[in-house]
């Protein structure tokens, strides 16, 4: 590692390091991480411990499953929280899908591999990564999705409107304060919810009238206030009218971009409304989420969230794998 003469040389150097990396999906590719490196993922991978490891069980199957795998950003920050230095990033990895992919039937066809990543560094090297692949979204690419389609669109998300995600050069840390503290202050509110009154959070003093929601597939991609409000918002609170904030890891900010995850990031009792078709349990769950949101302004205007729905089902009582494998209403 080179030596920096500020943080914003050391998050430069971050973020050079990761988007370089980004370009190669081999072995050599976890040359930046520790040899005991742990890379906690979604169902049904969860947790791997060890750099050679990481290789056999995760970069091995996404290259024999996506021929000429890609890994596309979007978004790409790097942060200090809690005396860490991390890096944050999405996008898709892309490809020919030729081979199944973590218990998935392969297509054929091109696929689009939705994910989102944190990354905890100890000097030159990763220490530990967060990662959320969207399986289901996959399965919504193969036709085998076996439960009914979500409130909103099931849409490949696309980048930031304003096509900025990735900027390897630092920029100002009074922009990046002000990135946060509007994203903190949203959060707040969302967590001031009365139990009764969906508008008691005040979402319209935070978010741009036609703000774009980009969610994980089984919920959907919403545009529009009031299109988030009636696909996810609503029925979301419905099911989990409990829910709070949980463990969190990382929330780092850098010119008009913020990034939060929590393992789980949410907890919350499946006690309301059906959700995803699913009639409430009375399941204490946690819910492994990833957002990324873009400020436009005073607002929030771009939000990408990452659910390990897999994980969140199965905590439901809900096996979707063997859903997938027999649907309902199959012989």
């Amino acid at each position: 590692m080179p030596g920096q003469d500020s943080d914003q040389d050391r998050m430069e150097w971050l973020r050079r390091s990761r988007f370089e990396a980004g370009l190669i999906l081999d072995s050599s590719r976890t040359n930046l991480h520790h040899l005991d490196h742990v890379w906690h993922g979604p169902q049904p991978v969860n947790d791997v411990n060890g750099r050679d490891a990481l290789t056999e069980t995760v970069l091995q199957p996404l290259s024999a499953s996506l021929e000429h795998v890609e890994e596309r950003l979007d978004i790409l920050i790097a942060g200090s929280f809690k005396g860490s230095d991390w890096t944050a990033c999405c996008g898709h990895y892309a490809g020919l899908w030729t081979g199944p992919l973590f218990g998935v039937p392969a297509t054929g066809r091109p696929a689009w591999l939705r994910f989102g990543r944190f990354e905890r560094w100890d000097g030159d090297r990763i220490k530990e990564t967060w990662e959320i692949f969207d399986l289901p979204g996959m399965m919504m690419q193969a036709d085998i999705w076996p439960l009914g389609p979500g409130l909103g669109r099931p849409l490949v998300s696309p980048g930031p409107a304003t096509r900025n995600g990735i900027v390897l050069e630092s920029g100002s840390a009074e922009e990046a304060h002000r990135t946060l503290t509007l994203t903190e202050e949203m959060i707040d509110a969302l967590l001031a919810y009365d139990g009764q009154d969906f508008e008691s959070m005040r979402m319209p003093d935070y978010w741009a009238p036609h703000m774009a929601w980009y969610g994980p597939a089984g919920i959907g991609t919403m545009r529009g206030y009031e299109d988030y409000r009636r696909g996810h918002g609503k029925p979301f609170l419905g099911a989990f009218p409990d829910r709070q904030g949980a463990l969190h890891k990382c929330r780092i900010a850098e010119r008009t971009y913020c990034a939060s995850t929590g393992w789980p990031s949410v907890q919350a009792t499946h006690s309301g409304d059906t959700f995803l078709g699913i009639p409430a349990t009375g399941n204490r769950v946690g819910m492994r989420v990833m957002d990324f949101w873009r400020r436009d302004g005073d607002l929030l205007s771009e939000n990408w969230v990452y659910i390990d729905m897999i994980d969140l089902l199965a905590q439901m009582n809900v096996d979707i794998f063997g859903l997938m494998r027999e649907p309902i209403g199959g012989s």
